[in-house]
């Protein structure tokens, strides 16, 4: 060091002046001696002995309502000039030939040589800011005190501990008290001065035990015993004194203050600190460690213990002050160097603003940004968009929803006007199918709003800290963005628009995917002869229940032969019933009866229309014979490749093929019923229109998805750069759009002047170490 221990306490005082100056709180943590204690313990006493003159507000209650910062600044006694709180050298004659005075930091430039002056503005000040109420308040007081009667110290004065809120206080005083002082204590570069009265067991003492939170080894903490010369006949603070009773490492100090009669009398301090001498050294028990006792002894101990904690704190003093002006200097880059006044510097700012704006936007479609790992946006929501909601919502989609059966049959007789119809009318297939494929849009739709909003999103989102410095300029991007967006939403939703009616406008029935008529058909009869034999052979259990015996053995030929044997009619020893079967299995057999590879007759369109005669051949009635209706529909013809043979196992397997299957579960109006005819021309027509759904939903999945990335989303991206540059790059804006936010400009001019400060301050620790 290359500086004293006497200038160190000096040091902090000129850091502490120049941190509240600009700062207004001790950011640094700078070394001084903080005390504490209960209400009327004596601390105020202890600080008046010190200084050596009554300047403190005094009364009952609460009267020290704020934290008193003082500082005490030594004047050799043959000193005229004096320096003020600012570093600067007075050299005003002392008034009176006074060479003590007082300033405060909030009035600077004024001397008060009046000490009852200084108690009346502590008072006044209190009040301003505390209020006329006996409520505290955290912000401090600075009062220096320049003297030759005094030693270098900084001292910061807080209220007493007090249990039970009195008068107009506030229900809460108690906690608020502890926490300021807690606040202080808790510092780690604070020496910890506990008052605590003698005439109090010192297990009670509310300072120690506030102390001992912050401090639990002791080694920051001095003890204060006040009151000695009030304890009971008989009694002693020694083993306190000694640190037998509670030790700390920099020991207790006893001390005697002036009694409330000499305070109502005015006696001078100059008598009682005589007082104070004499009843140490005369005492019978504290005369032996005399010279360790008394406030005079207290201020010597405060300012070697203060410039020794300095010298250790220093370093670190300076390291922490490194690392304020490093994160303040990274706070003061985020808000930006306030630009130049001429246009062409206003415009490459505004242009490089503008360019990283648009550039954001496109690499948060792309997925190039900086990832979020909290949920999708971009790029990957509108990809959620066109698989997951968009595909799902199509899925859920019923090809047939709101079509009942009813409505399907009506259709096909409208669509026969006068006449019976000989075939099933294609006409009722498109007059169907066009309104199911118009639910397509709604979904469509809003698969092209979903995208429009989430690059709305996206928009709001590319902001930047330094673009927040004017939020002219950010308002005015957004706005020009979401004006190209909404100018494309129009012409994107019409073309989807368009697929959809595109699709309606001509049903491709030749459609490789198609199932077709035949198809269909042969589906359909294959169900309803499934659906046949299973009721033929449930009759033929029952039959064949009711041919066991009365007594509801089985005999022997029963247990061989079984319910469920084809072979029961063929076999000796059948019933009537077996021989009816063999009858049936006769007929079958018939050359002029077409049968399948198990031997079974083959089912055919013509034979389920018409029936079959004794033979198994179809019969054809004569023309315009009554009740026939028509043969293989005229609009399902077989030829072409779009056609499917009849056992396609593509169009069976087929999920859809199964709706409805069951002929006799129609959704009619009470008391229809549907002919056998109506039930096959209903079930095709719906196959079908399931069919050609499937295949038309298939499309617009594919094609909405693409119209969308192409009408709107990458020609956003791709015009977004021209829209901005010739929107906003006009000279005549370019004041309005760089007009900063006030809050901005102050933080910034705020942090401009704490770097400042603590570079300075940086300065002042430099001389020393």
């Amino acid at each position: 060091m290359s500086a004293s221990l006497e200038d160190l306490i000096p040091l902090v005082n000129k850091l502490q002046d120049l941190v509240f100056n600009t700062i207004g709180s001790d950011t640094l943590d700078l070394p001084q001696v903080v005390v504490v204690g209960s209400q009327s313990c004596g601390k105020s006493s202890v600080l008046e002995n010190i200084v050596g003159r009554d300047f403190l507000p005094r009364g009952t209650g609460i009267v020290t309502r704020r934290p008193l910062v003082l500082q005490l600044v030594n004047l050799p006694s043959e000193e005229k000039d004096r320096p003020g709180s600012s570093g600067e050298v007075h050299t005003r004659t002392p008034k009176s030939n006074s060479v003590e005075w007082g300033e405060f930091l909030h009035i600077p430039g004024r001397q008060f040589y009046d000490f009852e002056e200084i108690r009346k503005e502590i008072e006044n000040e209190t009040v301003r800011i505390a209020g006329n109420n006996k409520g505290i308040n955290r912000i401090p007081i600075n009062l220096k005190i320049f003297s030759p009667h005094v030693l270098n110290l900084t001292l910061v004065d807080l209220p007493g501990l007090t249990k039970i809120p009195i008068g107009d206080q506030p229900t809460d005083i108690e906690r608020q008290t502890r926490h300021l002082i807690c606040e202080y204590i808790a510092k780690p570069n604070s020496i910890i001065l506990a008052v605590s009265p003698a005439n109090v067991d010192i297990v009670n003492s509310e300072s120690l035990k506030l102390a001992r939170q912050v401090d639990p080894h002791g080694k920051r903490t001095i003890g204060i015993l006040t009151k000695l010369d009030l304890m009971d006949q008989g009694t002693n603070a020694m083993d306190i004194l000694s640190g037998r009773v509670y030790p700390l490492k920099l020991g207790f100090i006893g001390v005697i203050n002036r009694s409330q009669q000499d305070i109502h009398a005015n006696k001078p301090l100059s008598d009682s600190l005589e007082a104070e001498r004499e009843f140490f050294q005369n005492h019978p028990v504290y005369r032996n460690i005399s010279h360790k006792c008394g406030t005079q002894f207290l201020a010597k101990s405060l300012n070697q213990t203060l410039m020794n904690h300095i010298r250790e704190k220093l370093p670190d003093i300076k390291a922490k002050l490194n690392t304020l002006m490093g994160q303040t200097e990274q706070e003061l880059s985020s808000y930006g160097v306030s630009y130049l006044n001429s246009g062409e510097s206003k415009g490459t700012l505004i242009l490089q603003l503008m360019t990283k704006f648009a550039s954001k936007f496109v690499t948060s479609i792309e997925g190039t940004a900086a990832v979020s790992t909290k949920e999708l946006c971009g790029g990957a929501r509108i990809y959620y968009i066109y698989n997951d909601v968009f595909g799902t919502a199509l899925s859920s989609i019923s090809p047939t929803a709101n079509l009942s059966i009813n409505d399907i049959r009506t259709a096909i007789r409208n669509s026969t006007g006068p006449r019976p119809s000989l075939f099933v009318p294609e006409l009722a297939f498109d007059m169907l199918v066009k309104p199911q494929i118009k639910l397509l849009e709604p979904p469509s739709q809003r698969c092209v709003e979903l995208v429009y909003e989430e690059l709305m999103k996206i928009c709001h989102n590319c902001g930047s800290p330094e673009l927040s410095r004017f939020p002219k300029l950010q308002a005015k991007l957004i706005e020009c963005v979401s004006d190209l967006l909404r100018e494309r939403l129009g012409p994107t939703a019409s073309y989807v628009e368009s697929l959809i009616a595109i699709q309606r406008a001509y049903i491709n029935t030749n459609h490789p995917n198609f199932i077709g008529a035949a198809d269909a058909m042969a589906t359909v009869v294959e169900e309803k002869k499934q659906k046949e034999n299973a009721s033929r052979q449930k009759d033929m259990r029952r039959k064949h229940m009711d041919m066991l015996p009365p007594n509801g053995k089985d005999t022997p030929q029963a247990i061989e032969n079984g319910p469920d044997d084809d072979s029961t009619s063929s076999r000796p020893g059948s019933t009537e019933g077996g021989k009816d079967h063999q009858r049936e299995a006769h007929h079958h057999r018939t050359p002029s009866t077409a049968t399948n590879a198990s031997g079974e007759p083959k089912d055919t369109f013509l034979n389920y229309f018409f029936g079959k005669d004794a033979d198994g051949n179809p019969v054809m009635p004569p023309p315009g014979a009554a009740g026939v209706k028509g043969q293989f529909p005229n609009g399902f013809s077989s030829s072409g490749g779009s056609q499917k043979g009849p056992h396609d196992k593509k169009h069976i397997s087929d999920p859809m093929d199964t709706m409805a299957s069951a002929f006799d579960d129609m959704d009619l109006e009470e008391g229809e019923q549907l002919s056998d005819r109506e039930k096959l021309e209903t079930e095709l027509i719906r196959r079908l229109i399931v069919s050609y759904f499937n295949i038309v939903r298939e499309s617009i999945q594919d094609q909405v998805p693409k119209a969308v990335m192409h009408l709107l989303v990458n020609f956003s991206k791709e015009s977004v750069q021209n829209r901005l540059v010739s929107e906003l790059y006009k000279e005549a804006l370019f004041d309005a759009l760089l007009f900063e936010d006030e809050n901005l400009a102050q933080e910034r001019e705020k942090c401009e002047t704490l770097l400042k400060t603590y570079k300075e301050a940086s300065k002042i620790i430099g001389e020393v170490i």
